[in-house]
């Protein structure tokens, strides 16, 4: 295959493109900048940094939402701006494999092809891979042969929960929890306890550090808004509370982890049980969630070295070697 190929992984929070010429990973936020409703003022990471602190004129969103496509138009610029990073400013005639959650209905999934093909990308061809086959690969795991695997990827706005087997899925299941869901209960938490509002990037940072606080024994340090007195403050919080706010939503991931398993044939089971489960994802690694996913469910966990980019990596293999080309397919209907 020609080395103008390019391995697209759509996260809600963020996006990651494969690209077979450089053989490297773009990773920046999914996020644009929209100023005075037409104009682009910043996409990516730049849009992000100024997210929750922009002027009125300037609006910054997700195109995506819940892991299908919410803002069709601004999705298409996103993919044309950092298809031309990627490729310096020469975008040329190429194929493109875009993984897409299991669990959405086939429009959807065409809207995804749609998107490259409108996007001004000069797409050949364009096929698209199983989310969770790609983690799976990702991860190191031949998808291909009859063992069965259990993939759980906690996402920014979705848990996607998968039985694979012989480069298939058997049962799949899409839930609406995952880091919003977290940053969002910690703000909450804060508030209730604290009189104090938080930004949701503070949020996020309170989540991702939660692990290196708890294990120096530091409270988290956060600054907002004081309710009563409306002035800007700055308050310790422990790592405890945060911990038992997250609980509830770890739980409830787990509980669906464990329908899953109910409906899992014997056999695949049994494969289950000696391999353990496979967590990715980028809110995957928050402080205690493996530990509890492991005492909830009685199996292992492999936690995911690199959590955010496995599904990218696993498109590269799907690129590089033809074994694994089978794993992809066209999705009928497409507008060209």
């Amino acid at each position: 295959m020609a080395n103008n190929v390019y391995g697209i992984d759509l996260g809600t929070s963020n996006i990651k493109i494969y690209s077979r010429s450089d053989d490297v990973i773009l990773v920046e936020k999914n996020m644009i900048a929209i100023e005075n409703k037409d104009t682009i003022f910043a996409y990516g990471d730049s849009a992000f940094d100024m997210y929750e602190k922009a002027p009125g004129n300037i609006n910054i969103s997700y195109p995506l939402c819940s892991g299908v496509i919410a803002d069709i138009k601004n999705m298409e610029l996103l993919v044309r701006y950092f298809i031309g990073d990627l490729a310096k400013g020469n975008i040329r005639p190429a194929d493109y494999f875009i993984a897409v959650p299991t669990d959405i209905t086939e429009v959807e999934k065409r809207a995804f092809k749609d998107l490259i093909n409108k996007a001004g990308v000069k797409a050949k061809r364009i096929m698209v891979v199983e989310k969770a086959i790609a983690d799976g690969l990702g991860l190191g795991i031949d998808v291909k042969n009859s063992q069965g695997i259990l993939m759980v990827n906690v996402g920014y706005d979705t848990t996607e929960i998968s039985i694979l087997s012989l480069g298939g899925i058997v049962l799949s299941r899409l839930i609406k929890t995952g880091g919003l869901k977290f940053d969002d209960a910690i703000r909450g938490a804060i508030r209730k306890e604290f009189s104090l509002i938080i930004g949701g990037k503070t949020a996020e940072n309170v989540k991702i550090d939660l692990k290196s606080l708890a294990k120096e024994g530091k409270p988290a340090v956060v600054y907002g808004r004081d309710i009563v007195t409306g002035l800007p403050v700055e308050r310790e919080i422990p790592t405890g509370l945060v911990d038992e706010t997250l609980r509830e939503h770890f739980n409830m991931i787990i509980d669906n982890v464990k329908v899953i398993l109910e409906r899992t044939p014997p056999e695949l089971a049994a494969d289950i049980y000696r391999h353990g489960i496979y967590l990715t994802g980028g809110a995957s690694q928050v402080n205690h969630f493996a530990e509890l996913m492991r005492k909830g469910t009685g199996l292992g966990v492999n936690v995911s070295e690199n959590p955010i980019t496995s599904v990218a990596v696993g498109l590269s293999k799907i690129i590089k070697d033809d074994n694994y080309k089978s794993v992809a397919y066209a999705v009928e209907g497409m507008s060209r």
